[in-house]
């Protein structure tokens, strides 16, 4: 457990954010509170005893420097992170301590590997970008599914969600996203990344049971497009997501989600379907849970817990599926998801 190490939170008062706190403490680690908005802070700390918090800001490199004096390592729940990776990874190097994020913007987790792996390697410091729902889950079960092969010929990973109630900041990641890519899509093909202008297909996907067959949205491409191919070689990434969250996370008239339980969770349900495909040969990864914000939680604090007691493989930056043994991460975490394996 924690040992009453201190982490760092940053962007704490946001919906994943709070659940990452929720967890921290859960697990015997000291939150530290941080983020720009000194008022929502303060309105945080006061809703639990020893809550320190810290204002800093992606544009003052001093204040981030002073949240992170004295912490064993810092969590990003703050987007979108195509602004706030590279602050805050800059000042957990200065640090030395390990950097986890909950990006799901392909491009913002790309920039990180491209811009920080090597000095992130020198410095002996891990940096683990979407260590959440999208990227990291996704990512663990490819690599959980694989095993023992060294190499596939194509990945498909479908989510059949009950529904999506998105948060403000999955909105505001989604526009900066958007902004980048100029309005086009994005693929993981022929061995990279891809932007083209063709419309998604729709297509039939069979889900394991409770889901079963569903409608879902093709190449509707998410965070795992990066993570998987950062350290395994299957040349066609692809991705799906059932129609109707789709069509929520499309409408401006979606609310965010709503608290059905003791925990702050949604009603919402998932199910991540991993299908690896090597010549004739199939392998297969099924996760069952209930809300992707509040699953990222135990995912990301996970990854701090296994880094700081020296169970990660490699330092720099790596996503979940190389930093750490797949099958026995996703086996941790059987208190908030249910996994089955098939070949």
């Amino acid at each position: 457990m924690g040992s009453g190490q201190s982490v760092v939170v940053f962007g704490a008062y946001g919906h994943t954010g709070r659940f990452v706190v929720a967890q921290l403490r859960e697990r015997g680690f000291v939150p530290v509170l941080s983020g720009r908005d000194a008022g929502k802070l303060r309105e945080l700390s006061a809703s639990g005893p020893g809550l320190e918090s810290r204002t800093a800001s992606v544009n003052d490199p001093a204040s981030l420097d002073r949240a992170l004096t004295g912490t064993a390592a810092v969590v990003n729940c703050a987007g979108p992170f195509a602004t706030t990776a590279a602050p805050v990874i800059e000042a957990a190097l200065r640090a030395k301590i390990p950097y986890v994020d909950v990006a799901a913007e392909i491009e913002a987790n790309a920039d990180t590997f491209a811009h920080f792996s090597d000095r992130a390697r020198a410095a002996g410091v891990a940096v683990v970008p979407a260590m959440a729902f999208y990227g990291g889950l996704g990512d663990l079960l490819t690599t959980a599914a694989m095993a023992d092969w060294a190499a596939a010929d194509e990945a498909h990973i479908a989510y059949g969600l009950s529904s999506w109630h998105p948060t403000e900041g999955t909105r505001a990641a989604g526009q900066v996203s958007g902004k980048r890519r100029n309005g086009r899509r994005v693929r993981y093909a022929n061995g990279r990344l891809e932007y083209h202008d063709d419309d998604l297909p729709t297509l039939k996907w069979s889900f394991p049971d409770p889901v079963g067959p569903r409608t879902v949205i093709g190449e509707f491409t998410m965070a795992d497009v990066v993570t998987v191919p950062s350290h395994l070689t299957i040349p066609e990434v692809r991705t799906y997501m059932t129609a109707e969250a789709a069509g929520d996370l499309a409408s401006p008239d979606t609310p965010p989600p709503t608290a059905v339980d003791e925990h702050g969770r949604s009603a919402q349900t998932f199910l991540v379907d991993v299908v690896v495909r090597s010549g004739d040969a199939e392998r297969r990864a099924v996760v069952r849970g209930q809300d992707i914000y509040a699953v990222t939680a135990p995912l990301a604090v996970e990854a701090v817990e296994r880094i700081l007691t020296g169970r990660n493989r490699t330092v720099g930056v790596a996503s979940a599926g190389e930093m750490f043994d797949a099958r026995d991460f996703l086996d941790a975490l059987s208190a908030h998801i249910s996994l089955e394996l098939r070949s």
